[in-house]
């Protein structure tokens, strides 16, 4: 990817101040968190710009939302393997295949968990907010399931460690965002 192209993937600005709302001496600066929601959604505000014709915000859908994570997939590190390979199903494949590299399932729910965030966070109505779409959860579930199949490793919810009375035998299908 190009240097411009890296940097519209990385949110990047023309303007320093956009990263640094205050002085680097101060103690208040932006938690890693924070500053990974500001350029990812600076990317996806560039991505609406980038359509023709360009998507203003106010008419943003969850369907532009699925065509920005499909097109994320393009740069995606994880290898999935297509149904005919003869690793599918494989969690360590002994050989190189040529299945395609995608995004991983949790990179993507962590990406939708941030821009629904920033959605709010920039004066979105949380009633209208694409990135918490039934569609969305839908889809990144669908990805779960796929990535898991093709790559032999069953999908199982993480234990939170934080209240050990809670009962952790929830339904992998529920979906938290924070």
């Amino acid at each position: 990817m190009s240097s411009s192209g890296k940097d519209l993937a990385e949110g990047s600005s023309s303007s320093p101040r956009d990263y640094q709302p205050q002085q680097q001496s101060s103690p208040a600066t932006l938690s890693r968190y924070e500053s990974q929601k500001r350029r990812d959604w600076n990317t996806f505000g560039q991505y609406l710009k980038n359509q023709r014709p360009p998507v203003p915000l106010s008419h943003c859908n969850c369907n532009h939302v699925l065509d920005f994570l499909r097109y994320l997939d393009q740069f995606g590190k994880t290898k999935v393997h297509l149904q005919g390979c003869m690793f599918y199903g494989q969690p360590d494949p002994p050989a190189p295949c040529t299945c395609p590299l995608r995004q991983a399932w949790g990179s993507l729910d962590a990406l939708i968990g941030r821009l629904r965030a920033a959605y709010e966070e920039n004066g979105g109505s949380p009633e209208t907010n694409p990135f918490a779409s039934g569609a969305i959860r839908v889809f990144l579930r669908e990805v779960r399931e796929c990535q898991a199949k093709a790559r032999g490793i069953p999908y199982k919810k993480k234990k939170k460690s934080s209240n050990p009375s809670k009962d952790n035998e929830e339904s992998s299908s529920t979906m938290h965002f924070s």
